[in-house]
């Protein structure tokens, strides 16, 4: 009998310490080293500013034993960005923040050899908004006055953009097409120096996204001219949409964490789990409302991934529509 209750102990105490070590072997991923948080595009504009303030987020609440190092790699309109995601295989120290070039940069340069499918989905942020800007001084006040301008001035009419190819180009070749008109479109590495140009008056008009034009904005030096959401944002509540002044004309940017490829599904899932955080956090709900940015739904690895679906193949359609002449201006 007593043997028999030793027994008993001894099967239960070892069915706790192997349930022990499951729940401890769980949990126990984390970084053990700095991780880097690339950046597929240039300093200042809306990735970059989401990137360093989710890193903040993180540092501030102890997210995190080890630091989130922004390292920005917008060379080749996101390719350098992306070969480097590649070439980190395995790595579980290194997670990318995307936009929309995740997308057009593999289509518009298939030497790259990208394919995007490979890669970790982490988690979706949010979708960022587009809006036309000009400066106050040009004296444009609505959508048809814009148009006006623009064909009067033709090729002389600058537009600038980030990058060749990727969703400012894309959008503005979009609007080409709606409307009739031919631009002169104007690249630069990032949509902070974008912005810095249309007040500069080097440029005549960008279609930024709120987060980069929010600083000129609240000072009086740019403003919107038209949206290009669904419906209009709370932010912006006196700015029409093209889809309400009959252009369907609707064009959003995906702001999520990739991983590379052959990420531990245990530190997909710490990374998963820690912007998951990042994303209820207060600081980022105020960010996302007072720049007129979606963060209302948030995808996990499945969402992403079929979003990613979707959103490689829609961009596929859009460059055979508007034709990839039109959107590099090659």
């Amino acid at each position: 009998m007593k043997n028999s209750f030793k027994k008993i102990i001894t099967g239960v105490s070892a069915l706790a310490l192997c349930t022990t070590a499951a729940v401890t072997a769980a949990q126990a991923w984390e970084p053990k080293k700095p991780v880097e948080l690339i950046i597929m595009a240039g300093k200042g504009g809306g990735a970059d500013q989401m990137a360093r303030l989710w890193q903040g987020i993180i540092q501030q609440n102890k997210l995190s034993p080890r630091p989130f190092i922004p390292v920005n790699k917008p060379g080749g309109s996101g390719g350098e960005a992306l070969q480097y995601l590649k070439s980190k295989a395995g790595d579980n120290h290194v997670v990318m923040v995307t936009l929309n070039s995740y997308y057009t940069t593999p289509i518009m340069q298939p030497e790259l050899n990208v394919d995007i499918s490979t890669f970790t989905p982490i988690a979706r942020m949010a979708l960022d908004t587009f809006l036309l800007w000009v400066r106050p001084d040009e004296g444009i006040k609505t959508l048809d006055e814009y148009v006006e301008k623009v064909k009067a001035a033709g090729k002389d009419w600058k537009v600038g953009g980030t990058g060749s190819g990727q969703e400012d180009s894309i959008l503005t070749a979009m609007m080409e097409a709606e409307f009739g008109y031919d631009v002169t479109y104007i690249p630069f590495p990032g949509g902070g120096t974008v912005a810095k140009n249309l007040i500069g008056g080097h440029i005549d008009s960008t279609v930024n996204n709120p987060s980069e034009q929010s600083e000129f904005y609240r000072a009086g030096q740019s403003m919107p001219i038209v949206q290009f959401n669904d419906e209009r944002s709370p932010a912006y509540p006196d700015t029409p949409t093209a889809k309400e002044l009959g252009h369907d004309i609707v064009y959003y940017m995906q702001r999520s964490i990739n991983g590379p490829a052959d990420m531990d599904p245990e530190a997909a899932e710490w990374y998963r789990d820690l912007f998951k955080k990042v994303f209820d956090s207060a600081e980022w709900q105020k960010f996302c409302n007072e720049d007129g940015i979606d963060c209302s739904t948030w995808l996990d690895a499945a969402g992403l991934e079929e979003f990613h679906k979707n959103g490689l193949a829609r961009h596929k359609n859009l460059i055979e529509q508007v034709g990839a002449k039109a959107i590099t201006g090659e």
